[in-house]
Protein backbone atom coordinates (compact mmCIF):
# COMPACT_ATOMS: atom_id res chain seq x y z
CA UNK A 1 0.00 0.00 0.00
CA UNK A 2 1.41 3.35 -0.98
CA UNK A 3 2.32 5.71 1.82
CA UNK A 4 -0.40 8.24 2.59
CA UNK A 5 0.19 11.95 2.63
CA UNK A 6 -1.22 14.53 4.97
CA UNK A 7 -2.97 16.36 2.12
CA UNK A 8 -5.08 13.27 1.43
CA UNK A 9 -6.87 13.70 4.75
CA UNK A 10 -7.85 17.32 4.11
CA UNK A 11 -8.82 16.60 0.49
CA UNK A 12 -11.17 13.79 1.37
CA UNK A 13 -12.63 15.64 4.33
CA UNK A 14 -13.51 18.72 2.25
CA UNK A 15 -14.84 16.60 -0.62
CA UNK A 16 -17.07 14.70 1.82
CA UNK A 17 -18.40 17.96 3.22
CA UNK A 18 -19.50 19.26 -0.22
CA UNK A 19 -20.83 16.04 -1.90
CA UNK A 20 -24.24 14.88 -0.57
CA UNK A 21 -24.46 11.26 0.53
CA UNK A 22 -25.96 8.72 -1.83
CA UNK A 23 -29.06 6.76 -0.90
CA UNK A 24 -28.12 3.66 -2.83
CA UNK A 25 -25.43 1.08 -2.10
CA UNK A 26 -21.76 1.72 -1.94
CA UNK A 27 -19.65 3.59 0.51
CA UNK A 28 -21.28 6.18 2.68
CA UNK A 29 -19.79 9.09 4.56
CA UNK A 30 -21.53 10.40 7.62
CA UNK A 31 -20.35 13.42 9.44
CA UNK A 32 -19.58 12.79 13.05
CA UNK A 33 -20.96 15.13 15.73
CA UNK A 34 -17.49 16.51 16.34
CA UNK A 35 -16.91 17.40 12.72
CA UNK A 36 -14.60 14.46 11.84
CA UNK A 37 -15.92 12.10 9.15
CA UNK A 38 -16.44 8.44 9.91
CA UNK A 39 -15.29 6.04 7.19
CA UNK A 40 -17.22 2.81 6.68
CA UNK A 41 -16.07 -0.04 4.48
CA UNK A 42 -17.90 -0.36 1.14
CA UNK A 43 -20.05 -3.36 0.55
CA UNK A 44 -18.65 -3.99 -2.95
CA UNK A 45 -15.10 -4.79 -1.80
CA UNK A 46 -13.68 -1.25 -2.00
CA UNK A 47 -10.28 -0.61 -0.41
CA UNK A 48 -10.25 0.05 3.35
CA UNK A 49 -10.93 3.68 4.29
CA UNK A 50 -8.30 6.00 5.70
CA UNK A 51 -8.03 6.52 9.46
CA UNK A 52 -9.46 9.59 11.08
CA UNK A 53 -7.50 12.69 10.14
CA UNK A 54 -6.13 15.16 12.65
CA UNK A 55 -8.26 18.26 12.94
CA UNK A 56 -7.65 21.85 13.95
CA UNK A 57 -9.80 23.86 16.31
CA UNK A 58 -12.50 25.71 14.45
CA UNK A 59 -11.88 29.45 14.27
CA UNK A 60 -15.11 30.38 12.55
CA UNK A 61 -17.45 29.35 9.78
CA UNK A 62 -15.58 29.20 6.47
CA UNK A 63 -17.73 28.71 3.36
CA UNK A 64 -16.87 25.58 1.47
CA UNK A 65 -15.69 26.24 -2.06
CA UNK A 66 -16.52 23.29 -4.35
CA UNK A 67 -13.84 22.03 -6.58
CA UNK A 68 -10.97 23.63 -4.62
CA UNK A 69 -10.25 20.78 -2.27
CA UNK A 70 -6.92 19.76 -3.78
CA UNK A 71 -5.95 23.14 -5.31
CA UNK A 72 -3.47 25.51 -3.70
CA UNK A 73 -5.26 28.61 -2.53
CA UNK A 74 -4.05 32.04 -3.43
CA UNK A 75 -2.92 34.71 -1.01
CA UNK A 76 -6.10 36.75 -1.47
CA UNK A 77 -8.33 33.81 -0.62
CA UNK A 78 -6.25 33.05 2.50
CA UNK A 79 -6.46 36.72 3.60
CA UNK A 80 -10.23 36.70 3.00
CA UNK A 81 -10.61 33.54 5.09
CA UNK A 82 -8.40 35.03 7.77
CA UNK A 83 -10.48 38.18 7.90
CA UNK A 84 -13.62 36.13 8.23
CA UNK A 85 -12.04 34.08 11.01
CA UNK A 86 -10.94 37.19 12.88
CA UNK A 87 -14.41 38.61 12.63
CA UNK A 88 -16.02 35.50 14.08
CA UNK A 89 -13.12 34.24 16.21
CA UNK A 90 -13.60 32.39 19.44
CA UNK A 91 -10.75 33.89 21.44
CA UNK A 92 -7.88 31.72 20.34
CA UNK A 93 -5.37 34.53 20.68
CA UNK A 94 -4.97 35.64 16.99
CA UNK A 95 -4.20 39.28 16.31
CA UNK A 96 -4.53 41.71 13.36
CA UNK A 97 -3.56 40.44 9.93
CA UNK A 98 -1.06 37.82 11.11
CA UNK A 99 -2.23 34.32 11.96
CA UNK A 100 -0.37 31.84 14.13
CA UNK A 101 0.36 28.32 12.94
CA UNK A 102 -2.59 26.03 13.58
CA UNK A 103 -1.99 23.19 15.96
CA UNK A 104 -3.29 19.74 15.04
CA UNK A 105 -5.49 17.89 17.52
CA UNK A 106 -5.58 14.10 17.47
CA UNK A 107 -9.05 12.53 17.52
CA UNK A 108 -10.19 11.05 20.81
CA UNK A 109 -9.50 7.33 21.10
CA UNK A 110 -12.73 5.40 21.51
CA UNK A 111 -12.89 2.35 23.67
CA UNK A 112 -15.37 0.55 21.40
CA UNK A 113 -13.28 0.47 18.25
CA UNK A 114 -11.96 -2.74 16.96
CA UNK A 115 -8.63 -1.40 15.89
CA UNK A 116 -6.80 -2.78 18.91
CA UNK A 117 -6.38 0.58 20.70
CA UNK A 118 -7.73 0.44 24.22
CA UNK A 119 -9.01 3.39 26.15
CA UNK A 120 -6.31 5.32 27.94
CA UNK A 121 -6.48 5.35 31.71
CA UNK A 122 -6.97 8.68 33.37
CA UNK A 123 -4.12 10.09 35.46
CA UNK A 124 -4.74 11.70 38.85
CA UNK A 125 -4.58 15.18 37.23
CA UNK A 126 -7.32 14.29 34.71
CA UNK A 127 -5.31 13.68 31.50
CA UNK A 128 -4.89 10.36 29.68
CA UNK A 129 -1.69 8.53 30.56
CA UNK A 130 -0.26 7.90 27.08
CA UNK A 131 3.35 6.86 26.52
CA UNK A 132 4.72 7.66 23.06
CA UNK A 133 6.74 5.22 21.01
CA UNK A 134 4.24 2.36 20.61
CA UNK A 135 4.39 -0.20 17.89
CA UNK A 136 3.34 1.16 14.51
CA UNK A 137 3.00 4.69 15.84
CA UNK A 138 0.14 3.75 18.20
CA UNK A 139 0.56 5.26 21.66
CA UNK A 140 1.11 2.84 24.50
CA UNK A 141 -1.02 3.14 27.59
CA UNK A 142 0.48 3.04 31.06
CA UNK A 143 -1.51 1.40 33.82
CA UNK A 144 -2.00 3.75 36.70
CA UNK A 145 -1.37 2.13 40.07
CA UNK A 146 -2.79 3.97 43.04
CA UNK A 147 0.09 4.96 45.44
CA UNK A 148 0.00 3.44 48.88
CA UNK A 149 -0.36 5.71 51.81
CA UNK A 150 3.05 6.81 53.20
CA UNK A 151 1.92 6.60 56.81
CA UNK A 152 0.73 3.03 56.31
CA UNK A 153 4.07 2.04 54.80
CA UNK A 154 5.96 3.59 57.72
CA UNK A 155 3.79 1.78 60.25
CA UNK A 156 4.35 -1.54 58.45
CA UNK A 157 8.11 -0.98 58.36
CA UNK A 158 8.13 -0.14 62.06
CA UNK A 159 6.21 -3.32 62.89
CA UNK A 160 8.68 -5.41 60.83
CA UNK A 161 11.63 -3.86 62.66
CA UNK A 162 10.03 -4.57 66.01
CA UNK A 163 9.51 -8.20 65.02
CA UNK A 164 13.11 -8.62 63.80
CA UNK A 165 14.64 -6.92 66.86
CA UNK A 166 15.96 -9.37 69.43
CA UNK A 167 14.68 -9.00 72.98
CA UNK A 168 17.08 -7.22 75.31
CA UNK A 169 16.62 -9.77 78.07
CA UNK A 170 15.09 -13.18 78.52
CA UNK A 171 11.52 -13.41 79.82
CA UNK A 172 11.06 -14.37 83.46
CA UNK A 173 10.76 -18.07 84.28
CA UNK A 174 7.11 -19.04 84.78
CA UNK A 175 6.15 -20.45 88.16
CA UNK A 176 4.63 -23.68 86.80
CA UNK A 177 7.60 -24.64 84.62
CA UNK A 178 9.17 -28.05 85.00
CA UNK A 179 12.63 -28.72 86.35
CA UNK A 180 14.13 -29.42 82.92
CA UNK A 181 12.69 -26.22 81.39
CA UNK A 182 13.80 -24.21 84.40
CA UNK A 183 17.35 -25.56 84.08
CA UNK A 184 17.55 -24.65 80.38
CA UNK A 185 16.27 -21.13 81.03
CA UNK A 186 18.84 -20.68 83.79
CA UNK A 187 21.60 -21.80 81.39
CA UNK A 188 20.43 -19.31 78.74
CA UNK A 189 20.32 -16.54 81.33
CA UNK A 190 23.91 -17.30 82.38
CA UNK A 191 25.08 -17.26 78.77
CA UNK A 192 23.37 -13.90 78.24
CA UNK A 193 25.11 -12.37 81.26
CA UNK A 194 28.47 -13.76 80.14
CA UNK A 195 28.07 -12.26 76.64
CA UNK A 196 27.12 -8.88 78.10
CA UNK A 197 30.20 -8.86 80.36
CA UNK A 198 32.44 -9.81 77.44
CA UNK A 199 31.02 -7.04 75.22
CA UNK A 200 31.48 -4.47 77.99
CA UNK A 201 35.10 -5.55 78.59
CA UNK A 202 35.95 -5.33 74.86
CA UNK A 203 34.43 -1.83 74.63
CA UNK A 204 36.41 -0.62 77.65
CA UNK A 205 39.62 -2.08 76.20
CA UNK A 206 39.00 -0.31 72.88
CA UNK A 207 38.54 3.00 74.72
CA UNK A 208 41.77 2.45 76.66
CA UNK A 209 43.75 1.76 73.47
CA UNK A 210 42.37 4.77 71.59
CA UNK A 211 42.80 7.22 74.48
CA UNK A 212 46.64 7.09 74.67
CA UNK A 213 46.89 7.42 70.91
CA UNK A 214 44.82 10.58 70.98
CA UNK A 215 46.75 11.95 73.96
CA UNK A 216 50.15 11.10 72.48
CA UNK A 217 49.90 13.54 69.59
CA UNK A 218 48.51 16.44 71.54
CA UNK A 219 44.88 15.84 70.61
CA UNK A 220 45.40 16.66 66.91
CA UNK A 221 47.14 14.83 64.10
CA UNK A 222 49.43 16.74 61.80
CA UNK A 223 48.56 16.64 58.09
CA UNK A 224 50.46 14.27 55.84
CA UNK A 225 52.32 17.01 53.95
CA UNK A 226 53.99 17.95 57.25
CA UNK A 227 54.57 14.42 58.60
CA UNK A 228 56.20 13.20 55.36
CA UNK A 229 57.69 16.46 54.13
CA UNK A 230 61.23 15.06 53.86
CA UNK A 231 60.09 12.16 51.68
CA UNK A 232 58.41 14.48 49.16
CA UNK A 233 61.53 16.51 48.35
CA UNK A 234 62.79 16.26 44.78
CA UNK A 235 66.35 17.13 45.78
CA UNK A 236 68.95 14.39 46.48
CA UNK A 237 68.95 13.05 50.04
CA UNK A 238 71.02 15.12 52.40
CA UNK A 239 70.69 17.09 55.62
CA UNK A 240 67.09 18.13 54.98
CA UNK A 241 65.19 20.04 57.63
CA UNK A 242 61.74 19.21 59.04
CA UNK A 243 58.76 21.11 57.72
CA UNK A 244 58.28 23.16 60.90
CA UNK A 245 61.95 24.15 60.89
CA UNK A 246 61.70 25.32 57.29
CA UNK A 247 58.64 27.41 58.17
CA UNK A 248 60.58 28.95 61.07
CA UNK A 249 63.52 29.74 58.76
CA UNK A 250 61.13 31.47 56.36
CA UNK A 251 59.66 33.45 59.25
CA UNK A 252 63.14 34.57 60.29
CA UNK A 253 63.83 35.71 56.72
CA UNK A 254 60.60 37.73 56.67
CA UNK A 255 61.30 39.25 60.09
CA UNK A 256 64.82 40.19 59.01
CA UNK A 257 63.53 41.84 55.82
CA UNK A 258 60.94 43.97 57.63
CA UNK A 259 63.27 44.78 60.53
CA UNK A 260 66.01 45.81 58.10
CA UNK A 261 63.74 48.32 56.33
CA UNK A 262 62.47 49.81 59.61
CA UNK A 263 65.96 49.87 61.19
CA UNK A 264 67.54 51.65 58.20
CA UNK A 265 64.79 54.29 58.43
CA UNK A 266 65.64 54.85 62.11
CA UNK A 267 62.15 53.69 63.09
CA UNK A 268 61.34 51.78 66.26
CA UNK A 269 60.68 48.12 65.44
CA UNK A 270 57.69 46.88 67.43
CA UNK A 271 56.23 43.40 67.44
CA UNK A 272 52.90 44.69 66.12
CA UNK A 273 54.53 46.08 62.96
CA UNK A 274 56.59 42.96 62.38
CA UNK A 275 53.61 40.67 62.97
CA UNK A 276 51.46 42.40 60.38
CA UNK A 277 54.25 42.37 57.79
CA UNK A 278 55.18 38.71 58.31
CA UNK A 279 51.55 37.58 58.08
CA UNK A 280 51.11 39.54 54.85
CA UNK A 281 54.25 37.96 53.35
CA UNK A 282 53.76 34.34 54.45
CA UNK A 283 49.99 34.06 54.86
CA UNK A 284 50.63 32.29 58.16
CA UNK A 285 49.97 33.18 61.77
CA UNK A 286 52.93 34.86 63.50
CA UNK A 287 52.96 35.10 67.29
CA UNK A 288 55.34 35.94 70.13
CA UNK A 289 56.07 32.23 70.47
CA UNK A 290 57.81 32.30 67.11
CA UNK A 291 59.93 35.25 68.26
CA UNK A 292 60.96 33.13 71.25
CA UNK A 293 61.91 30.26 68.95
CA UNK A 294 64.00 32.61 66.80
CA UNK A 295 65.72 33.84 69.95
CA UNK A 296 66.39 30.23 71.04
CA UNK A 297 67.90 29.26 67.67
CA UNK A 298 69.89 32.46 67.06
CA UNK A 299 70.35 34.27 70.41
CA UNK A 300 72.56 37.06 69.00
CA UNK A 301 70.15 38.05 66.22
CA UNK A 302 68.00 40.59 68.07
CA UNK A 303 67.96 42.56 71.26
CA UNK A 304 64.48 42.35 72.76
CA UNK A 305 63.06 44.92 75.21
CA UNK A 306 59.76 46.11 76.66
CA UNK A 307 59.30 49.82 76.05
CA UNK A 308 56.50 52.34 76.33
CA UNK A 309 55.73 55.87 75.07
CA UNK A 310 56.14 54.66 71.48
CA UNK A 311 53.99 56.41 68.85
CA UNK A 312 51.28 53.99 67.73
CA UNK A 313 49.46 56.08 65.09
CA UNK A 314 46.02 54.68 65.70
CA UNK A 315 46.95 50.99 65.92
CA UNK A 316 44.65 50.40 68.88
CA UNK A 317 47.48 50.35 71.44
CA UNK A 318 47.80 53.09 74.01
CA UNK A 319 50.98 55.10 74.01
CA UNK A 320 51.46 54.46 77.72
CA UNK A 321 51.33 50.65 77.28
CA UNK A 322 54.46 48.52 77.11
CA UNK A 323 55.32 47.02 73.72
CA UNK A 324 57.85 44.37 72.67
CA UNK A 325 60.58 45.97 70.54
CA UNK A 326 63.28 44.34 68.41
CA UNK A 327 66.69 45.74 67.53
CA UNK A 328 69.13 43.90 65.22
CA UNK A 329 72.52 43.21 66.78
CA UNK A 330 75.24 44.59 64.48
CA UNK A 331 78.99 45.00 64.68
CA UNK A 332 80.91 48.20 65.18
CA UNK A 333 82.11 48.31 61.56
CA UNK A 334 78.61 47.94 60.05
CA UNK A 335 77.86 51.65 59.73
CA UNK A 336 76.74 53.92 56.93
CA UNK A 337 77.10 57.70 57.25
CA UNK A 338 78.01 57.34 60.90
CA UNK A 339 75.08 55.19 62.02
CA UNK A 340 74.48 51.40 62.02
CA UNK A 341 73.12 50.02 58.76
CA UNK A 342 71.73 46.54 58.01
CA UNK A 343 72.93 45.77 54.48
CA UNK A 344 71.75 43.06 52.08
CA UNK A 345 74.98 41.05 52.46
CA UNK A 346 74.54 41.10 56.22
CA UNK A 347 70.96 39.80 55.79
CA UNK A 348 72.28 36.84 53.77
CA UNK A 349 74.90 36.06 56.42
CA UNK A 350 72.28 36.12 59.18
CA UNK A 351 70.03 33.82 57.14
CA UNK A 352 72.84 31.30 56.60
CA UNK A 353 73.75 31.42 60.29
CA UNK A 354 70.12 30.71 61.24
CA UNK A 355 69.97 27.72 58.86
CA UNK A 356 73.23 26.32 60.25
CA UNK A 357 71.81 26.59 63.78
CA UNK A 358 68.69 24.67 62.72
CA UNK A 359 70.82 21.92 61.15
CA UNK A 360 72.90 21.67 64.34
CA UNK A 361 69.75 21.21 66.41
CA UNK A 362 68.61 18.37 64.14
CA UNK A 363 72.10 16.85 64.36
CA UNK A 364 71.76 16.67 68.14
CA UNK A 365 68.51 14.71 67.84
CA UNK A 366 70.14 12.52 65.19
CA UNK A 367 73.09 11.76 67.48
CA UNK A 368 70.66 10.73 70.26
CA UNK A 369 68.90 8.45 67.77
CA UNK A 370 72.18 6.80 66.74
CA UNK A 371 73.11 6.23 70.37
CA UNK A 372 69.79 4.41 70.96
CA UNK A 373 70.43 1.88 68.17
CA UNK A 374 71.71 -1.65 68.70
CA UNK A 375 74.68 -1.56 68.38
CA UNK A 376 75.15 2.18 69.04
CA UNK A 377 76.65 4.29 66.26
CA UNK A 378 78.87 7.36 66.50
CA UNK A 379 79.29 9.56 63.42
CA UNK A 380 81.31 12.80 63.55
CA UNK A 381 79.11 15.80 62.85
CA UNK A 382 81.58 17.35 60.40
CA UNK A 383 81.52 14.17 58.24
CA UNK A 384 77.76 13.68 58.31
CA UNK A 385 76.24 14.20 54.84
CA UNK A 386 72.81 12.60 55.26
CA UNK A 387 70.54 11.29 57.99
CA UNK A 388 70.13 7.67 59.00
CA UNK A 389 67.54 5.89 56.78
CA UNK A 390 65.39 5.03 59.80
CA UNK A 391 65.62 8.51 61.30
CA UNK A 392 62.29 10.26 60.76
CA UNK A 393 63.25 13.89 60.28
CA UNK A 394 59.71 15.26 60.42
CA UNK A 395 59.16 13.77 63.90
CA UNK A 396 61.88 15.93 65.48
CA UNK A 397 60.34 17.81 68.43
CA UNK A 398 59.58 21.47 68.04
CA UNK A 399 61.99 24.12 69.32
CA UNK A 400 61.24 25.33 72.83
CA UNK A 401 60.83 29.14 72.72
CA UNK A 402 63.20 31.25 74.79
CA UNK A 403 61.85 33.48 77.53
CA UNK A 404 60.87 36.91 76.29
CA UNK A 405 61.10 40.11 78.40
CA UNK A 406 57.81 40.82 80.13
CA UNK A 407 56.43 44.26 80.98
CA UNK A 408 56.85 45.22 84.64
CA UNK A 409 53.75 44.33 86.60
CA UNK A 410 52.43 45.68 89.86
CA UNK A 411 52.32 43.47 92.92
CA UNK A 412 49.32 41.22 92.70
CA UNK A 413 48.09 38.53 95.06
CA UNK A 414 48.21 35.20 93.25
CA UNK A 415 48.34 32.56 96.02
CA UNK A 416 46.41 31.87 99.19
CA UNK A 417 49.57 32.33 101.27
CA UNK A 418 50.07 35.88 99.96
CA UNK A 419 46.44 36.73 100.64
CA UNK A 420 46.68 35.28 104.13
CA UNK A 421 49.82 37.25 104.98
CA UNK A 422 48.40 40.48 103.54
CA UNK A 423 44.91 40.37 105.06
CA UNK A 424 45.78 38.78 108.41
CA UNK A 425 43.54 40.20 111.13
CA UNK A 426 41.01 41.60 108.63
CA UNK A 427 39.04 38.37 108.04
CA UNK A 428 36.84 36.23 110.20
CA UNK A 429 38.51 33.18 111.81
CA UNK A 430 36.59 30.72 109.65
CA UNK A 431 37.86 32.23 106.38
CA UNK A 432 41.37 32.56 107.77
CA UNK A 433 41.39 28.87 108.69
CA UNK A 434 40.18 27.87 105.19
CA UNK A 435 42.95 29.92 103.53
CA UNK A 436 45.56 28.35 105.82
CA UNK A 437 44.41 24.84 104.86
CA UNK A 438 44.52 25.75 101.16
CA UNK A 439 48.06 27.13 101.45
CA UNK A 440 49.16 23.98 103.29
CA UNK A 441 47.74 21.69 100.59
CA UNK A 442 49.40 23.75 97.85
CA UNK A 443 52.78 23.52 99.58
CA UNK A 444 52.46 19.73 100.01
CA UNK A 445 51.57 19.29 96.34
CA UNK A 446 54.56 21.38 95.25
CA UNK A 447 56.97 19.44 97.49
CA UNK A 448 56.06 16.07 95.96
CA UNK A 449 58.65 13.70 94.56
CA UNK A 450 59.93 14.68 91.10
CA UNK A 451 58.94 12.46 88.21
CA UNK A 452 61.85 10.33 87.05
CA UNK A 453 61.87 9.70 83.31
CA UNK A 454 62.23 6.05 82.45
CA UNK A 455 65.20 5.15 80.30
CA UNK A 456 64.30 3.36 77.08
CA UNK A 457 64.61 -0.37 77.45
CA UNK A 458 67.11 -2.11 75.18
CA UNK A 459 65.74 -3.68 72.07
CA UNK A 460 64.64 -7.21 72.80
CA UNK A 461 65.19 -10.05 70.38
CA UNK A 462 62.23 -10.60 68.10
CA UNK A 463 60.29 -13.83 68.34
CA UNK A 464 61.14 -14.59 64.69
CA UNK A 465 64.88 -14.69 65.58
CA UNK A 466 64.56 -17.23 68.38
CA UNK A 467 67.03 -20.06 67.96
CA UNK A 468 69.48 -17.93 65.92
CA UNK A 469 72.96 -17.59 67.35
CA UNK A 470 73.46 -14.33 69.24
CA UNK A 471 76.98 -14.03 67.86
CA UNK A 472 75.67 -14.23 64.31
CA UNK A 473 73.10 -11.53 65.07
CA UNK A 474 75.81 -9.27 66.49
CA UNK A 475 77.95 -9.69 63.35
CA UNK A 476 75.01 -8.90 61.07
CA UNK A 477 74.12 -5.82 63.10
CA UNK A 478 77.72 -4.61 63.10
CA UNK A 479 77.93 -5.03 59.32
CA UNK A 480 74.69 -3.13 58.85
CA UNK A 481 75.95 -0.37 61.14
CA UNK A 482 79.16 -0.03 59.10
CA UNK A 483 77.18 0.15 55.86
CA UNK A 484 74.86 2.83 57.23
CA UNK A 485 77.79 4.81 58.65
CA UNK A 486 79.45 4.79 55.23
CA UNK A 487 76.17 5.90 53.70
CA UNK A 488 75.83 8.82 56.12
CA UNK A 489 79.40 10.05 55.60
CA UNK A 490 79.45 9.81 51.80
CA UNK A 491 80.26 13.09 50.01
CA UNK A 492 78.67 14.48 46.82
CA UNK A 493 81.47 13.24 44.53
CA UNK A 494 81.08 9.67 45.72
CA UNK A 495 77.31 9.91 45.28
CA UNK A 496 77.70 11.00 41.66
CA UNK A 497 80.19 8.20 40.91
CA UNK A 498 77.88 5.59 42.45
CA UNK A 499 75.03 6.86 40.29
CA UNK A 500 77.19 6.49 37.17
CA UNK A 501 78.27 2.98 38.16
CA UNK A 502 74.66 1.94 38.76
CA UNK A 503 73.71 2.81 35.17
CA UNK A 504 76.72 1.13 33.46
CA UNK A 505 75.40 -2.49 33.34
CA UNK A 506 72.29 -1.51 31.38
CA UNK A 507 74.26 0.95 29.26
CA UNK A 508 76.80 -1.70 28.18
CA UNK A 509 74.22 -3.59 26.10
CA UNK A 510 73.01 -0.37 24.48
CA UNK A 511 76.59 0.62 23.57
CA UNK A 512 77.28 -2.71 21.89
CA UNK A 513 74.01 -2.49 19.93
CA UNK A 514 75.03 0.96 18.67
CA UNK A 515 78.34 -0.38 17.30
CA UNK A 516 76.63 -3.41 15.76
CA UNK A 517 74.07 -1.17 14.03
CA UNK A 518 76.74 1.19 12.71
CA UNK A 519 78.88 -1.74 11.45
CA UNK A 520 82.07 0.10 12.33
CA UNK A 521 84.84 -0.81 14.80
CA UNK A 522 85.27 2.83 15.89
CA UNK A 523 83.04 5.90 16.01
CA UNK A 524 83.61 9.58 16.73
CA UNK A 525 82.92 10.31 20.38
CA UNK A 526 80.28 12.94 19.57
CA UNK A 527 78.42 10.52 17.29
CA UNK A 528 78.55 7.74 19.88
CA UNK A 529 77.23 10.08 22.60
CA UNK A 530 74.37 11.22 20.37
CA UNK A 531 73.40 7.63 19.47
CA UNK A 532 73.54 6.56 23.11
CA UNK A 533 71.43 9.51 24.26
CA UNK A 534 68.79 8.61 21.68
CA UNK A 535 68.76 4.88 22.57
CA UNK A 536 69.03 4.90 26.36
CA UNK A 537 65.65 4.94 28.21
CA UNK A 538 66.72 7.63 30.68
CA UNK A 539 66.89 11.09 29.16
CA UNK A 540 70.44 12.45 29.27
CA UNK A 541 72.47 15.12 27.55
CA UNK A 542 75.51 14.43 25.38
CA UNK A 543 77.83 15.71 28.12
CA UNK A 544 76.40 13.32 30.71
CA UNK A 545 76.66 10.42 28.27
CA UNK A 546 80.32 11.26 27.63
CA UNK A 547 81.03 10.83 31.36
CA UNK A 548 79.61 7.29 31.20
CA UNK A 549 81.66 6.39 28.12
CA UNK A 550 84.88 7.64 29.71
CA UNK A 551 84.05 5.62 32.83
CA UNK A 552 83.70 2.55 30.57
CA UNK A 553 87.19 3.17 29.25
CA UNK A 554 88.51 3.59 32.82
CA UNK A 555 86.97 0.40 34.23
CA UNK A 556 87.18 -1.86 31.13
CA UNK A 557 90.16 -0.74 29.02
CA UNK A 558 90.22 -4.14 27.26
CA UNK A 559 86.63 -3.63 26.00
CA UNK A 560 86.30 0.13 25.37
CA UNK A 561 89.08 2.46 24.32
CA UNK A 562 89.09 6.22 23.70
CA UNK A 563 91.73 7.55 21.30
CA UNK A 564 92.49 11.15 20.37
CA UNK A 565 93.60 11.46 16.73
CA UNK A 566 94.60 14.96 15.68
CA UNK A 567 91.61 17.16 16.45
CA UNK A 568 89.01 14.38 16.82
CA UNK A 569 88.34 11.84 19.55
CA UNK A 570 87.24 8.30 18.69
CA UNK A 571 85.82 5.47 20.78
CA UNK A 572 86.60 1.86 19.88
CA UNK A 573 84.69 -1.23 21.08
CA UNK A 574 85.68 -4.92 20.99
CA UNK A 575 82.52 -6.61 19.68
CA UNK A 576 84.00 -10.10 20.11
CA UNK A 577 83.75 -10.00 23.93
CA UNK A 578 80.73 -11.58 25.60
CA UNK A 579 78.47 -8.77 26.82
CA UNK A 580 77.15 -10.98 29.63
CA UNK A 581 80.61 -11.20 31.24
CA UNK A 582 81.02 -7.45 30.84
CA UNK A 583 77.73 -6.83 32.66
CA UNK A 584 78.79 -9.14 35.53
CA UNK A 585 82.09 -7.28 35.95
CA UNK A 586 80.33 -3.90 36.01
CA UNK A 587 77.77 -5.11 38.55
CA UNK A 588 80.53 -6.39 40.82
CA UNK A 589 82.39 -3.07 40.62
CA UNK A 590 79.22 -1.15 41.52
CA UNK A 591 78.57 -3.35 44.59
CA UNK A 592 82.14 -2.97 45.81
CA UNK A 593 81.98 0.80 45.45
CA UNK A 594 78.71 0.93 47.37
CA UNK A 595 80.14 -1.16 50.21
CA UNK A 596 83.08 1.23 50.73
Amino acid sequence: MAQLRLTDFFGRAKAAATVPPKRGGGSRLKAAPGGAPVHREAEDGAPPPLPASPRTPSRGVVPAVPGLAGRKRSRREMEAEQGTGNGTGNGTGERGGKSARKRLELPAVRGDTGGGVAASPVCPHGTPCVRPGGRGGVPRTVPNAAPEDLAALRSRLQRMKMKMKAPSQLPPIPAGAGAELRGRLETLRGLELRLRDKAGASGAQAQETTAPAAAGDGGQKLPAYQRFHALAQDQPPGLTLPYKYKVLAEMFRSVDTIAGMLFNRAETITFAKVKQGVQDMMRKQFEERHVGQIKAVYPTSYRLRQEKNIPTFGSGVKKSDYQLTLEPVLGEDEKLCGRPHLSASRLLERRREFNRSLVNIVKQHHAAFLASLTPPMVVPEDKLTRWHPRFNVDEVPDISPAELPQPPQEERITTAQELLSTARGMMIPKMEKALANLALRTAEAGAGEPVVSKAPSPASTSSALKGVSQELLERIRAKEARRLQALMTRDAGQEERLALLGRLPAMARVLRNVFVAEKKPALPLEVACARMAESFPTQMTAGEMEKHLRLFAELLPDWVGIHAIRTDTYIKLDKNKDVGLVVERLTKVAKEAEAL
